[in-house]
């Protein structure tokens, strides 16, 4: 069977809270890792999340 193209990931908080969001990412088109500034609510702040693999 082919690989799937969308893959789930995790983007954790570099706060270092354990906060993170679920989110999916087109393996093929999108092969670098992501990340995004959203809303930490541990921190009660913006900060950068950074893609890691689900477990």
């Amino acid at each position: 069977m082919a690989k799937a193209a969308n893959l789930k990931i995790k983007l954790l908080s570099t706060a270092d809270t354990g906060y993170f969001y679920v989110t999916s990412k087109n393996s093929r088109t999108k092969t670098e890792k992501m990340s995004f500034r959203k809303y930490d609510p541990i921190a009660k702040k913006h900060v950068e999340f950074k893609e890691t693999k689900i477990k």
